[in-house]
């Protein structure tokens, strides 16, 4: 039996193959020096940006939105809304915001843009996009609960694409999105029921105003008071419509968050891919390296097509297996250039997920504190509104 040259033993003793984001001191080292040369020029970068453009902070906002008419590319007649979105800098000498510019875009325009950035963007948790309100078809179609079985159907694709050295980080990170989903899908349904029978509750005030507008017509000393409570009563039942209107206004704040959600399971899909691409390019190569070790060796260690061909037909050349071992040497070679690349390109990807992401929990955890305050405060000014008039309806009574 032959005995492979001691160079293509060392060749041929596999590389150890971790998670995405825990790299071995040799790709550590190569990572290293490809940062080191990132870090110069970016510097040269960063230098010539602030010298020839000057960035500067500036704040987006929708601040306006009209039904427009138009023609379609089809050229029929189409109804639509547009959206006037401006630019503010916030940097500017006085403190206050500037105006710098200011543009109309479809909501088709705001998809486009969100699809192209979680492509280009892969470990950015890209922002949600508001529910259209723009007719009932959606949800016509929702009730018919096709989403149920499309979600199903993705969870066993999903399936077969498990990865053997799962990142724990990420795990988690699904686990909390799913959790956090759930949490808020409940709250939103709490205030949903607390919201329909509070308006029950308050149009039901109505009622004491009718009746003692009834009963003040019959009362010649208490018709004025009765009158007046009456009022009052009829002012708290309708003041709940712009109650609830404020309401519905922190309800999208929450809802906002319930798609984040899905935002921040698509960053985890994204690298839960990228790993098993990894793994698959590390077992490609762990392949090619024994067929190679097979081949120098003359030892089949495995089962083969290729084992059962040979025992049938006998040996093949010498001059036919240092081809077979040469082309193998290439794909070896190529192999673990492509396995360097894929833990450069994962590692990088960990690093940039995660800078986003502990940015995200901090405008999280400020957004959905703001939101349950000012919720609270609203609930609070209802609760007094409540008792200020009931105080009205009192002194009323008093006078009579």
């Amino acid at each position: 039996m032959e005995q492979a040259p001691p160079d293509l033993e060392r060749q041929l003793k596999p590389a150890p193959l971790e998670p995405l984001g825990r790299p071995d001191a040799g790709l550590e080292a190569v990572a290293g020096e490809e940062a080191e040369k990132a870090r110069e020029e970016g510097s040269e970068a960063d230098t010539m940006t602030e010298n020839n453009f000057g960035l500067k902070k500036i704040e987006i906002s929708v601040s306006e939105a009209e039904k427009r008419t138009g023609r379609n590319a089809m050229n029929m007649q189409e109804t639509y809304t547009a959206y006037l979105i401006e630019t503010r800098s916030v940097e500017h000498a006085d403190g206050q915001s500037v105006l710098t510019d200011s543009l109309w875009r479809r909501y088709s325009e705001f998809e486009l843009l969100r699809n192209y950035l979680l492509v280009y963007y892969p470990h950015i948790v890209v922002p949600p996009l508001p529910e259209k309100r723009e007719g009932n078809w959606k949800e016509t179609v929702n009730e018919t609960g096709f989403q149920l079985k499309a979600d199903s159907r993705l969870k066993a694709l999903n399936a077969t694409f498990r990865v053997k050295n799962p990142d724990k980080r990420f795990t988690e990170l699904k686990h909390y999105s799913d959790e956090l989903q759930s949490v808020i899908s409940h709250l939103l349904r709490v205030r949903a029921r607390v919201a329909d029978r509070l308006y029950g509750v308050y149009k039901v005030h109505g009622n004491y105003g009718r009746v003692f507008s009834e009963w003040s017509a019959i009362e010649k000393e208490m018709g004025d008071g009765l009158q007046s409570a009456g009022h009052h009563m009829d002012v708290y039942a309708s003041s709940i419509d712009d109650i609830l209107e404020d309401e519905e206004h922190y309800a999208d704040q929450l809802k906002e968050y319930l798609f984040y959600a899905e935002a921040l399971r698509a960053v985890c899909r994204k690298h839960e891919l990228m790993q098993y691409d990894l793994e698959m390019a590390a077992q490609d190569l762990a392949s090619k390296k024994q067929q190679c070790e097979e081949l120098a060796t003359g030892t089949v260690r495995t089962f083969s097509l290729k084992g059962m061909t040979t025992k049938l037909f006998g040996q093949e050349t010498p001059e036919q297996r240092e081809a077979r071992i040469k082309v193998l040497e290439e794909q070896i070679n190529e192999g673990e250039q492509q396995l360097k690349s894929k833990n450069l390109e994962g590692r990088e990807f960990v690093k940039n997920a995660w800078t986003d992401i502990e940015r995200f929990k901090e405008q999280k955890n400020r957004d959905l504190k703001e939101a349950l305050i000012s919720y609270a405060v609203m609930q609070i000014s209802m609760c007094k509104k409540g008792i200020q008039v009931w105080t009205n309806a009192k002194e009323c009574f008093s006078k009579m």
